[in-house]
């Protein structure tokens, strides 16, 4: 039996996975990116081209060397050379024409439910890639603390109901509170965030954080230790210190993050402010 990389590569070779063409002429184009579409395959078109949306708004994209990508579940994404958000985009579910018109590559990816189409003309193509693509991988999300943060002061519910954030990297005398906020009831919160089982020495921090904060309001504060899970012989300990702890997995901080509604920390406070 080969071994599953060889035969992995094999199988790669075998369906022929990719067909391209450099500086074609552009009715060349058309029927590679006709068949291309027909058979649901990946497509990847490097050139000089212009975007008309109509739809929900309407907008035009002026001239200019770009990558345009269809996916195999028929969504389109439109690149200029830098930065990695789309200019121009369709989600899954379009249906495609093209056509070739006075030296003029012309491709209209349409959507019925909203109505909505997006066409785009290329008049000089520098590379097309026709992909057939498999991909099984698993995927999974990970958080850093620092992402953890962040989708708690995007989405403040993911810490509880009614928790309204005021400043993140709180500098008081022991150290910076994490995320600093107050409650439905108008008490402070201070937030200390692990992203693995926190143990007795995250909960000493944030009992002297605590006791900063005390320090300097006239208000009652709460100490919120949010985490995936905690150490062993630690929730007693936080119990003891009459601190909070909230469960949080880092993969749904993750989910969060992947939302394009998620703010910079900085914007979310210039927002509010």
């Amino acid at each position: 039996m080969l071994p599953s990389k060889i035969s992995g590569e094999l199988e790669v070779l075998s369906r022929n996975p990719l067909i391209a063409m450099q500086n074609p002429a552009i009715d060349k184009a058309a029927q590679l990116v006709r068949e291309a579409l027909t058979e649901r395959k990946a497509l990847i078109i490097v050139g000089n081209c212009w975007v008309d949306y109509s739809g929900r708004a309407s907008s035009k994209l002026e001239p200019g060397e770009r990558i345009v990508i269809f996916k195999e579940d028929g969504s389109v994404l439109v690149h200029r050379p830098t930065g990695y958000e789309p200019v121009n985009w369709q989600p899954p579910g379009c249906l495609f024409s093209v056509r070739a018109v006075s030296n003029t590559l012309q491709i209209r990816a349409i959507r019925r439910k909203p109505s909505e189409s997006v066409k785009i003309f290329f008049d000089n193509v520098y590379e097309v890639c026709a992909l057939n693509l498999v991909d099984n991988g698993a995927f999974s999300l990970y958080a850093s603390e620092e992402d953890m943060q962040r989708a708690i002061l995007s989405r403040p519910s993911l810490l509880e109901d009614g928790f309204e954030p005021i400043t993140y990297e709180k500098k008081v005398e022991s150290g910076f509170v994490d995320v600093y906020g107050v409650d439905k009831t108008g008490k402070f919160v201070v937030v200390e965030i692990k992203r693995k089982p926190a143990g007795r020495a995250a909960v000493l921090q944030l009992a002297k954080y605590v006791k900063a904060i005390r320090s300097m309001v006239n208000r009652e504060v709460r100490g919120v230790l949010v985490a995936p899970d905690v150490a062993k012989g630690v929730q007693r300990l936080i119990v003891t210190l009459g601190l909070e702890f909230k469960a949080l997995d880092p993969r749904k901080c993750a989910l969060v993050l992947t939302k394009p509604e998620t703010k910079r920390l900085v914007d979310f406070f210039e927002d509010t402010g």
